[in-house]
C-alpha cells in the first residue's frame, strides 16, 4: 500500500480520536476518508479495520473520564453485555446485507437532535435522577441494544447517538453521559473487532498506525474536554452533530 495513503489515513484517524473523545462521532471523520483512499478495498474490511483504532482512541479517552466520573459498574456490566452481543449481531448483517436503507431514518434523527440540543440550553448541563433503578436498567438495556446494533451495521456517530440518548433518557450530565458512552462504544467495538478477526476483514498494515495516532488525538481530546466541562462540550456536541448530518444528508440525497 502506497505511503502517503497511510499518512492520510493517519491524520484522519488522529482528528477522529481528538473529536471522538470529545463528544462521539470520530467515525464521521476516518470512515469517509478510509472509503476515499481505499476504493478497491471491501466495505466490510474497512469497517473491520478501522474498529481497531476506534477501540484503541477510545479506551485511551475511557481512562481519562474514570479518573474524574464516579460510573455505576454493575449498570456498565449490563449494558456491555447487550451491547457486544448486539453489535456482534449487526456486524454479522453487515457481511451479507446493505445498510444503505437506516441513513434516511438517522438523518432525520439527527435534525430533530440538533434542534433539540441547540433550543435546550441547559441540555446535559446537571445530572437529573428521575428514573427508578428498574427503570434506569431498562432504558438503558434498550438504548445500548439498538445503537450497539446500529454501530456494527453501520457505525460513525454511535458516541454521540448514545451521548444523546443517555442525557434525555437517563438524565445523565455531558461528562457522565460521555464517560458512560466510551465505555459502552468499547463493548461494542469489541463485538465488532471479535466478528471481523474470525472473519479476516482486519487489514493490520493500515490498523496499526492509524490505532496510534488515534490514541494521541483520544488523549488530547479527553483532556480538553474535561479541563473545559459541559459547557464547552455542548457546543462541540453541535458541532459534531452538524457534521453528521451533512454527512448523512449527501448519502440520502446524491448517493
Amino acid at each position: 500500500m502506497e505511503t502517503y495513503i497511510i499518512i492520510f489515513l493517519c491524520i484522519a484517524s488522529f482528528v477522529a480520536g481528538f473529536i471522538d473523545a470529545i463528544v462521539g462521532g470520530g467515525g464521521l471523520i476516518q470512515t469517509p476518508a478510509a472509503l476515499i483512499l481505499l476504493p478497491n478495498v471491501p466495505v466490510a474490511s474497512i469497517i473491520g479495520t478501522l474498529k481497531i483504532p476506534g477501540f484503541s482512541g477510545t479506551s485511551i479517552a475511557a481512562y481519562q473520564y474514570l479518573k474524574k466520573v464516579k460510573i455505576d459498574w454493575k449498570l456498565f456490566v449490563v449494558m456491555a453485555i447487550i451491547s457486544f452481543s448486539f453489535s456482534f449481531l449487526g456486524s454479522s448483517l453487515l457481511n451479507v446485507m446493505k445498510n444503505d436503507f437506516m441513513k434516511p431514518i438517522l438523518f432525520v434523527i439527527l435534525i430533530l437532535l440538533l434542534i433539540y440540543t441547540y433550543y435546550k440550553k441547559d441540555f446535559g448541563h446537571f445530572h437529573i435522577s428521575i428514573l427508578t433503578k428498574n427503570q434506569l436498567y431498562l432504558y438503558a438495556s434498550l438504548i445500548v441494544a439498538v445503537l450497539g446494533f446500529y454501530d456494527g451495521f453501520i457505525g460513525p456517530g454511535t458516541g454521540s447517538l448514545l451521548i444523546m440518548a443517555f442525557i434525555a433518557v437517563l438524565g445523565f450530565d455531558f461528562l457522565q453521559a460521555n464517560a458512560n458512552a466510551k465505555l459502552v462504544n468499547l463493548a461494542t467495538n469489541f463485538g465488532s473487532i471479535t466478528l471481523f478477526v474470525l472473519k479476516g476483514k482486519i487489514i493490520w498494515a493500515v490498523a496499526i498506525p492509524m490505532a496510534i495516532c488515534n490514541i494521541i488525538g483520544a488523549w488530547l481530546g479527553a483532556k480538553l474536554a474535561i479541563s473545559q466541562g459541559n459547557g464547552f462540550i455542548r457546543v462541540f456536541f453541535l458541532l459534531v452533530v452538524g457534521l453528521a448530518l451533512i454527512r448523512f444528508g449527501y448519502d440520502v440525497f446524491f448517493k
